[in-house]
């Protein structure tokens, strides 16, 4: 792994390239390696002011009257822009990220896919007529909400912007985003790339600062309209706090501790190979990983060795290898917050069967590497299978029978994503159905595609991401009510 010199960058605000207004800059790290790769500024109140300021007066001023086909316009050019650069995006991603850079590269045309899915919704949003008595005309109209605080998680910065950024400018309004401090980068690159596709100067802004002083001013601040906040559910009960001094409107996409549930009866090759991509990709850094693996008693030591062989033989290294299929963890902090959930699950009971420990390779030593781990006969009552580690440690619980794993998966502060493996499409549809989550797949993976609504059941979240529904919700209903009747109005007959 080569060495970067670092190079630095600046925020996007009212259509200029600025520093902050103290001059103060951050470092950003190569997770890889621990090496500085850049420097971005370092946001303090009043750069958010002078962000906010400049997204209001580019919303009352210009955006908000942009007919939505024009909007449809400047989003494909955005498009455009991105994918001519989709290989130097891709790169800068992984080098901020530390994520292997096949990863990097489908998160990059996935983004592509929401943006364009935006692009051409804006057109779609329609209002209603409501029968009414004679006389009277009753419709409903969709308009924007105004100024959109956005604030994103390091887990998947380019993706997760694209998710804020797209449905917000689709439906008419203006933002702020900042993206985390661990990964700005392309969040930064992507506020340029705007400018460069002729999105108007303050209709977006992107800041870069630490999430406890600049995020948390940002989601309270009076001007802005709604706060779209992505990251740990601890988080998002402050976010929701802040918003409720003005009554914001807020969604929050948060946590998860998702259930695998895999039945006797299911394909046990597919039911390996997914649910292996379900926690380990990404190392594990997914709100959504299914992270709980419930294996049926019938085959659950067969299942359990085939899941561990298969589990050592991911390749982790260099992300830049595009023979590696996992890269690093994001900082040394969360490596050893995820080895001490390891020693714990150990000291709980747990059997480790992979994993476990760092690579081997001396030349990963100065990254933060960590092995696919596998914790198996683990009790759903653990730490271990109720906190969320956020990082490649899959946890394995036996069970009986179908009401014991549907009470079992059901039992977390969390409902944010989940598969059922089995060849019984009965069975599929009434667990899946009771399972308390917001996605949930059958034989397969997925969970998060473009177009479908994804969000989450109880502590997971408020309101839905990806979807015609997340559009909507950068957007206030208003009724109209109107009197048609040739007849005077007056009612109290003076």
């Amino acid at each position: 792994m080569a060495a970067v010199d670092a190079k630095q960058y600046r925020m996007v605000i009212d259509g200029r390239l600025v520093d902050s207004a103290s001059g103060e800059t951050m470092d950003v790290v190569n997770p890889a390696t621990n090496d500085v790769i850049a420097t971005v500024p370092r946001a303090s109140r009043q750069d958010v002011d002078r962000a906010v300021a400049a997204a209001r007066a580019a919303f009352e001023g210009s955006w908000s009257r942009v007919s939505a086909s024009k909007r449809n316009r400047l989003l494909m050019k955005l498009s455009d822009l991105i994918r001519d650069r989709i290989d130097e995006i891709a790169a800068l991603e992984t080098l901020n990220s530390g994520k292997a850079i096949s990863s990097s590269g489908a998160e990059i045309l996935g983004a592509l896919e929401d943006l364009e899915f935006y692009a051409g919704s804006g057109t779609k949003l329609m209002g209603e007529t409501i029968p009414a008595p004679y006389g009277l005309l009753y419709y409903t109209v969709r308009q924007p909400l105004g100024v959109a605080g956005q604030i994103i998680p390091w887990n998947y910065p380019f993706l997760m912007a694209m998710w804020k950024i797209a449905p917000a400018l689709a439906a008419g309004n203006t933002l702020v985003l900042k993206p985390a401090s661990l990964t700005p980068l392309t969040a930064l690159l992507l506020g340029e790339l705007c400018l460069e596709a002729g999105i108007p100067a303050g209709t977006v802004n992107i800041i870069s600062g630490p999430g406890a002083s600049v995020g948390s001013y940002l989601a309270g601040h009076p001007d802005v309209a709604k706060v779209a906040f992505t990251g740990e559910t601890a988080t998002g009960r402050l976010i929701l706090q802040l918003a409720a001094q003005t009554m914001k409107r807020v969604t929050l996409e948060l946590g998860g501790k998702s259930p695998n549930v895999v039945f006797a009866d299911a394909d046990l090759d597919d039911a390996v190979n997914g649910s292996l991509f379900a926690i380990f990709y990404n190392s594990g850094q997914s709100c959504e990983a299914r992270s709980r693996l419930f294996v049926q008693q019938d085959v659950y030591e067969r299942f359990v060795d085939r899941f561990a062989s298969a589990a050592e033989r991911i390749k982790v290294g260099d992300p830049f290898d595009p023979e590696m299929q996992v890269g690093a963890i994001i900082s040394r902090s969360q490596l050893e917050s995820i080895e001490g959930y390891i020693r714990l699950g150990i000291e709980e009971g747990a059997r480790l069967v992979a994993g476990g420990k760092r690579p081997d390779d001396p030349s990963l030593g100065r990254g933060n590497f960590l092995l696919p781990t596998v914790l198996a006969d683990v009790a759903n009552a653990m730490r271990v299978a109720q906190e969320e580690i956020f990082g490649p440690v899959a946890v394995i619980i036996p069970f009986k029978d179908e009401a014991e794993v549907i009470r079992m998966a059901n039992e977390s502060i969390y409902g944010l994503a989940g598969t059922v493996w089995t060849r019984d499409l009965g069975r599929a549809h009434r667990v899946a159905g009771a399972i308390e989550t917001g996605v949930i797949g059958i034989n397969t993976f997925a969970t998060a595609m473009p177009g479908l609504p994804f969000g989450g059941f109880k502590q997971s979240g408020i309101g839905r991401e990806r979807g015609l529904e997340t559009l909507k919700q950068y957007t206030e209903l208003k009724s109209v009510l109107v009197n048609t009747s040739p007849r005077p109005v007056n009612p109290w007959n003076l």
